[in-house]
């Protein structure tokens, strides 16, 4: 196979090359205003500069970096540098894992037994702000955060330290964890969460928020003691796969009880691919963009025809929305798969590689997307529903309780400016775009045995980059805030 890894140096690219790149990214430009002029960016008419300012300084990024990459970094890290600078007391896992059982509690507790309305419960904004916004965001500038927090692995750990104690050595009920299932379980997790989040009526409930959490740790809790607590957790824990993803990008990683300061990014390439890991990126994506869309012109002419379908075929109202959010969201992961597998078919073809091995060396390019997607839609989410904690851990149940005093804290809407929001969200995607070319880059390096292999696999990563971000602007297009 010629894409195999072979000579460690790569030299500058040709002037040829740089020219039809500069030709693929100045057509790429002109879809930008295509796109702001039919939906607005974010939605608002009153932008802090003009969309066509934003699309060609979007292109010009994009090209500089492409040619800087080329220019500037011709020779891999085989191995990434990295430097201990502290280490943490060994009682401290075990306390984070009490904290995140407290924690857990506390929020099925409220879920089960407060009120009802959504506003003046604990649970949804824990579940839709702090858990699924608010954690990945944190593990991508300080590492692995959830893992010492997981309640179910603290749970199962220290039921095993109990077996211990009690002079019996635990083993998996099962055996090994099978490899073929690798990350499917995870997948499917986290496109039942997106459907929860985007598609069922009833999100906010908090009482069904409190059951699912107690299912899914039940479910959790058995799939450990079968297979093993570190091994589910690392394959078949949706949440842990996708925030142990997240903190791939990191520039601090936890060893152990080290704390290692790193180069950014780079630590996605240590990802394992397994069975079900792209299908976990893709629903990441595809669901982060159908959320986007959902907002649009598009899908309000669209979704309505679907419900009609769906009724012919004996769907109540409620069912046929259901039905139409359901193939949206579906339609929406398979083509995020299918335009990385259109890249990944382009590159095998243009270097005689393998299209299954390709897709695995460059899987992990997927992850910096996958984050700027998410923070480019959710950043408005926890900046401002993030802010009703200041209340909620008060009154955590919603029934006049003042724990801490700040129950009468107040939303302040005003924090921080529809521009600023606007500029994180751009900054977001473009960093996470970005993100995906240096990961590119990297493995370019080590994946093609030629110059002119490298630059025409690069060639076709560069289509895969210019859709997803033309896909981005589905999500900038039609909302500006995102609440629950």
């Amino acid at each position: 196979m010629r894409g195999s890894i072979s000579s460690p140096a790569v030299h500058r690219p040709s002037p040829p090359y740089r020219l039809r790149l500069g030709v693929a990214i100045a057509l790429a430009s002109l879809a930008f205003p295509a796109f702001a002029s039919a939906h607005g960016i974010v939605g608002r008419a009153d932008l802090p500069i003009p969309s066509w300012m934003f699309a060609w300084a979007a292109t010009i990024v994009m090209f500089i970096t492409f040619v800087a990459l080329f220019r500037l970094w011709d020779q891999p890290h085989r191995r990434i540098p990295f430097r201990v600078v502290a280490r943490v007391p060994g009682a401290l896992e075990p306390l984070a894992g009490a904290a995140g059982i407290a924690i857990f509690a506390i929020v099925a507790y409220a879920g089960l037994a407060g009120s009802q309305t959504f506003t003046a419960n604990l649970a949804p904004t824990f579940v839709y702000v702090i858990f699924w916004v608010g954690i990945p965001i944190a593990s991508a500038f300080v590492g692995e955060l959830w893992k010492p927090f997981n309640p179910w692995r603290a749970l199962a750990r220290g039921g095993a330290w109990a077996m211990r104690r009690a002079g019996r050595e635990p083993a998996p009920l099962l055996g090994a964890y099978p490899e073929r299932v690798g990350r499917w379980p995870a997948a499917v997790t986290i496109a039942a969460f997106a459907w929860l989040e985007l598609v069922y009526p009833g999100k906010d409930d908090p009482r069904l928020l409190a059951v699912l959490a107690l299912l899914y740790a039940v479910f959790q809790l058995t799939g450990m003691a079968s297979y093993g607590v570190e091994a589910w957790t690392a394959r078949a824990d949706g949440f842990s796969v996708y925030f142990s993803m997240i903190a791939t990008l990191a520039p601090l990683r936890w060893r152990g009880r080290s704390l290692i300061v790193r180069w950014p990014l780079l630590g996605a390439r240590e990802i394992q691919v397994l069975p079900g890991t792209a299908a976990v990126l893709c629903a990441l994506i595809g669901s982060t963009s159908f959320d986007g869309f959902s907002n649009g012109d598009v899908w309000v002419k669209i979704a309505p025809r679907i419900q009609e379908a769906a009724g012919h075929l004996g769907f109540t109202v409620v069912g046929g929305f259901e039905v139409a959010g359901t193939l949206g969201l579906l339609f929406w992961i398979g083509f995020v798969a299918a335009l990385y597998n259109l890249g990944v078919w382009g590159m095998a073809r243009a270097v005689g590689g393998d299209h299954r091995i390709l897709a695995a060396q460059f899987l992990h390019t997927l992850v910096p997307i996958a984050f700027g997607y998410m923070l480019a839609h959710y950043i408005s989410l926890l900046i401002l529903q993030g802010q009703a904690i200041g209340y909620l851990v008060s009154d955590p149940l919603g029934h006049g309780a003042d724990y801490f005093g700040t129950s009468g804290f107040l939303v302040n809407y005003n924090l921080v400016s529809f521009a600023a929001i606007w500029y994180i969200q751009i900054a977001a995607i473009l960093a996470g775009h970005i993100g995906g070319l240096v990961l590119s880059h990297e493995r370019g390096l080590t994946s093609f045995r030629s110059t002119r292999g490298m630059i025409r696999a690069q060639d076709w990563m560069l289509v895969v980059m210019v859709g997803f971000t033309c896909l981005a602007l589905w999500i900038l297009s039609a909302v500006t805030t995102t609440t629950i």
